[in-house]
């Protein structure tokens, strides 16, 4: 048996009893099929490699929630996915705000009419105190398609539930918070829509 490579379940053990060279050896077989699934979700190198650093920081200080015998790869690929979809998110968030800044700098109206600024303010206001008065799982569920712009299967994967009750849950949240709007805000038409 000596000098036979030991299996995930093994390394993973010795991992969780403190052993850093069997985590090292897990990070060494596993660290170019991380950068690969994060590169598919990040699609830039850099973010992709930063992702899987981090995934692989995150997962050996969950080991200890991590289900004695379960198979570990799918485990971490789940970790290394949430965070690439995270660093993604905030890629694009940092992209969009960049694009209005430069859109305002360049269109030569430095900021919306201030009718339309008070306006937008009015209704984020009126949306948000609306959104306080639910439930907390509601406003959950309509944070990730409202503000995160969660597809369903990203919903389903981070409440842990399938898909079909995120779309019953996200009809139903969404009915409650029309319901809890005054008469005269309505939500834009496409803030229920949900995608297959």
């Amino acid at each position: 048996m000596e000098g036979r490579p030991l299996d995930d379940t093994a390394l993973v053990e010795r991992a969780r009893n403190g052993d850093v060279n069997a985590y090292e050896a897990l990070v060494q077989h596993y660290q170019e099929l991380a950068f690969r699934v994060a590169y598919q979700v990040t699609g830039d190198a850099a973010d992709a490699e930063d992702a899987a650093q981090e995934a692989f920081v995150n997962a050996y200080y969950a080991l200890g929630r991590f289900r004695a015998g379960a198979p570990f790869r799918p485990w971490l690929l789940r970790i290394v996915a949430n965070e690439a979809r995270n660093r993604r998110m905030a890629a694009h968030r940092r992209t969009a705000l960049a694009q209005r800044a430069l859109v305002a700098q360049t269109s030569g109206e430095a900021a919306p009419s201030p009718e339309t600024a008070a306006e937008a303010e009015e209704f984020r206001a009126t949306l948000l105190a609306s959104l306080r008065r639910l439930r907390d799982d509601d406003r959950l569920i309509l944070a990730y398609r409202l503000f995160f712009d969660l597809s369903e299967a990203e919903m389903a994967e981070a409440l842990k539930c399938p898909k079909g009750t995120v779309k019953s849950r996200l009809s139903r949240a969404l009915g409650r918070l029309r319901a809890a709007l005054p008469a005269d805000v309505r939500l834009p038409a496409t803030a229920g829509e949900t995608d297959g």
